[in-house]
């Protein structure tokens, strides 16, 4: 890679423990809100990044409108609820934040595309500068983000090696191309990185009116909807996130990615093996081999099953998120490609 000047990255880190603040009592009723001052740059969820210079957070007023709408109405949870003896809930504290930071990008009339190298399509990226094995001999980069499936991102002023792997559906913000390599902001960490372009595709939409919410504390998840100038939510279900159990189960990754696929029947291998052993029904993939599904079904020629028992209760998946197959049909239907973000928060 040809270097370049280094650029000044715009890049505004937000640490949501910091902005969100408590809950509000009325989670639909637009309330108010500190926010931080906004400047002409792209917003990122901050779970993956470390940030200490919490002084130079100014506040100034935010508003984003929620009101429960549901078209989905089934297996619906409340707000707040019990799981054995825990209490659990919808944190539209942070969810607001993370609709906030949407509505940032709607705003932007910017140039988006996505990361992809699902199934190392585009070659195992090189290794980065700093990288670690795990105990299964997987490679991840100094911040835990394993090479497989991954992206080569490379630093503005160093394209020796890359400085970390980018995860496959993460949004990014197109600043340029040139001779093979795009300039990008990540919504997922700080910065302004170089992206060979074979792992880079433009994306056609400037706008994202759909968000899906996958919490891996309470183990649920909503669906919203941008209409009217307010975030409808069209859904409130109960869900279960990856397990990390190398090396065949991952925890399901934090970050803002990309719907990019859909299957109506996923089918999956029995572990360590090329042996299919079942299928999970209306898979919408978000990054890596990571889909929102239905009920699996451990038979490659079986009916579909509604719900299980396990479903809201603690992590189990292969880096997928499980929910009702109505509901993952649900999602199948209504949050079209390329145009909808998966949101995974703690």
């Amino acid at each position: 890679m040809v270097h370049k000047t280094v650029l000044i990255p715009t890049l505004f880190v937000l640490i949501t423990t910091i902005i969100y603040g408590q809950q509000t009592d009325v989670p639909y009723r637009a309330a108010d809100r500190e926010r931080a001052e906004w400047p002409d740059s792209l917003f990122i969820p901050s779970e993956l990044i470390d940030f200490e210079d919490a002084d130079r957070w100014k506040t100034a007023p935010g508003k984003v409108d929620i009101e429960k709408a549901l078209l989905y109405d089934q297996h619906t949870l409340p707000d707040e609820y019990d799981y054995n003896g825990t209490a659990r809930r919808f944190q539209w504290d942070r969810i607001t934040g993370f609709l906030y930071a949407v509505e940032r990008v709607n705003d932007r009339n910017a140039r988006w595309g996505v990361l992809e190298n699902y199934k190392n399509e585009h070659d195992r990226p090189p290794l980065t500068q700093e990288y670690e094995h795990d105990d299964h001999n997987a490679v991840t980069d100094k911040y835990g983000v394993m090479r497989n499936q991954s992206v080569p991102v490379y630093r503005a002023d160093d394209g020796s090696a890359p400085e970390r792997f980018g995860r496959d559906g993460s949004l990014v913000e197109i600043l340029s191309v040139e001779d093979g390599w795009y300039t990008v902001e990540n919504i997922n960490y700080a910065g302004n990185w170089f992206v060979p372009d074979e792992y880079l595709r433009p994306l056609d939409t400037q706008r994202f009116d759909i968000v899906i919410v996958v919490d891996r504390t309470n183990q649920n998840i909503c669906m919203l909807e941008y209409s009217g100038g307010k975030w409808l939510v069209r859904s409130m279900n109960p869900a279960t996130t990856g397990l990390h159990r190398p090396p065949y189960q991952y925890e399901t990754p934090a970050g803002i990615f990309v719907l990019q696929d859909k299957k109506e029947k996923m089918m999956y291998l029995r572990d360590g093996s090329d042996q299919i052993a079942g299928y999970a029904p209306y898979a919408n993939r978000f990054t890596n081999g990571a889909y929102i599904h239905g009920v699996p079904v451990n038979n490659p020629s079986g009916a579909m099953v509604e719900f299980s028992p396990t479903l809201g209760t603690t992590p189990r998946s292969h880096m997928c998120v499980r929910t009702a197959t109505s509901h993952a049909k649900f999602i199948y239907d209504n949050a079209p490609l390329d145009k909808s973000l998966v949101v995974v928060m703690d």
